[in-house]
C-alpha cells in the first residue's frame, strides 16, 4: 500500500515513520509550509507538494491528514471522494456536524477511516482491554481517569487555544482521548455533564474539563483533563466486582507506563496484585497503523473508527452545549 501525507508536523511525521516500519510507500507529502513536506520526503522518500489536493489525487491507497481540526473533516472528505481511505488525526473534527458526512462519504463509497486515537494501542491498555475480555474483573462497575499537563511559555497564543480552529480547548484535546477510552470500556454514553473553567490560561477556552459521563446501563466515568497539570500525569482506572486495573504513566515525561491488576479475593481484604511495567519505546503509532491495514485487507471496519469517534464528538458536544454553546 502507498501513503500520502497531508500536514507535515510532528504528528505527521511520526505517522510517516510508523507506515514505513509496516511496509508502506511515501509517495508524497503536502504541507502549506512546503519545507517540512520537503523535509520529510527527504527522510522518506516521495514528492513534495505544498497543495494538500495534489497529495490527495496522488497515486496513493491510503491519505493520512495531520492538520489543525478545522481542516481535518474537510481533508478527509475530499480524500473520499477521490477513492482513498483515510488515517485522520483526532478528533476527526471540530464537532460531531462536521465528522458525521465524513462517516457517511465513508460508508457509502466502502472506505476506511481510522481515527487517531493511538493511546488504545499503548500495552497498557492493551493488557487491560485482555484481561476486562477475559473477565478476570467481572462486570464492569465504573472508570476514573486523569490526562493532563502544564502547557508551555505563550500556549495560549497556539491554535489549540483558538476555538474557531480547535473547536474548543482541553476538553477536545485530551478530554477526547480519555472519553475514547473509557467508552472504549464502558460502552456507548448517554449521559454527560461537567464543568469547563478556565482557571489559568489567558484564553476563551477551558483549560480543564471535569466530566461524568453514564451509559444507558448506569456504568460511569470520572474523567478529569487538565492544562493545568504541573507534572506531566496519565493516570486510567477501571474498576469491575472482582478487581481493577490502575494504568499510570504513558512513557516520556509522563512516567514509565505500568499496569497494576488487583484481583479481589474470595475473603475480600488486602487484593492479590500483579504488575506490568513497559519501559520500551512507544509503539503505539505502529500498531495504530497495522491495525487501519488489516482492516482494508479484511474488510473490515477498523478498532478506533470513524463511527466511535463521531460517538466521542457527540459526547464533547453535550458538554459544550451545557456551557451555553458558544463552543461548537
Amino acid at each position: 500500500m502507498k501513503l500520502a501525507v497531508i500536514g507535515c508536523g510532528l504528528i505527521g511525521n511520526k505517522r510517516a515513520e510508523a507506515m514505513v516500519k509496516n511496509g508502506l510507500t511515501i509517495t508524497c507529502a503536502a504541507d502549506i509550509d512546503f519545507t517540512k513536506a520537503q523535509a520529510l520526503c527527504a527522510r522518506h522518500g516521495g514528492t513534495p507538494f505544498s497543495d494538500p489536493l495534489e497529495a490527495i489525487n496522488s497515486e496513493a491507497d491510503i491519505v493520512n491528514v495531520a492538520v489543525t481540526h478545522d481542516q481535518l473533516s474537510v481533508l478527509a472528505l475530499a480524500a473520499i471522494e477521490a477513492g482513498k481511505h483515510v488515517l485522520l488525526e483526532k478528533p476527526g473534527a471540530r464537532c460531531a456536524a462536521e465528522l458525521a458526512p465524513v462517516a457517511q462519504a465513508a460508508s457509502k463509497k466502502n472506505l476506511k477511516v481510522k481515527v487517531g486515537y493511538n493511546h488504545r494501542f499503548h500495552p497498557s491498555l492493551l493488557k487491560a482491554r485482555e484481561l476486562v475480555d477475559s473477565g478476570a474483573l467481572g462486570p464492569l462497575m465504573y472508570v476514573r481517569g486523569r490526562y493532563g499537563h502544564g502547557g508551555r511559555l505563550g500556549y495560549e497564543r497556539e491554535w489549540r487555544m483558538d476555538a474557531a480552529i480547535s473547536g474548543g480547548g482541553e476538553l477536545v484535546d485530551q478530554g477526547s482521548h480519555l472519553i475514547d477510552l473509557a467508552g472504549w470500556f464502558l460502552g456507548d454514553f448517554t449521559g454527560a455533564t461537567g464543568q469547563l473553567p478556565t482557571y489559568f490560561w489567558p484564553a476563551k477556552v477551558e483549560d480543564n474539563a471535569f466530566m461524568l459521563l453514564t451509559t444507558e446501563a448506569g456504568n460511569c466515568a470520572m474523567l478529569h483533563a487538565t492544562w493545568t497539570e504541573w507534572r506531566n500525569m496519565f493516570s486510567f482506572e477501571i474498576y469491575g466486582r472482582n478487581g481493577k486495573i490502575a494504568i499510570d504513566g504513558l512513557g516520556g515525561s509522563y512516567g514509565t507506563e505500568q499496569l497494576a491488576f488487583y484481583r479481589m479475593l474470595p475473603g475480600m481484604g488486602p487484593p492479590e496484585t500483579t504488575v506490568w511495567q513497559y519501559p520500551f519505546p512507544d509503539c503505539s503509532w505502529e500498531l495504530e497503523t497495522m491495525e487501519l491495514v488489516s482492516a482494508i485487507r479484511e474488510g473490515r471496519e477498523p478498532i478506533g473508527g470513524v463511527s466511535e469517534a463521531l460517538k466521542v464528538l457527540e459526547v464533547i458536544g453535550l458538554l459544550y452545549a451545557q456551557k451555553g454553546g458558544e463552543i461548537n
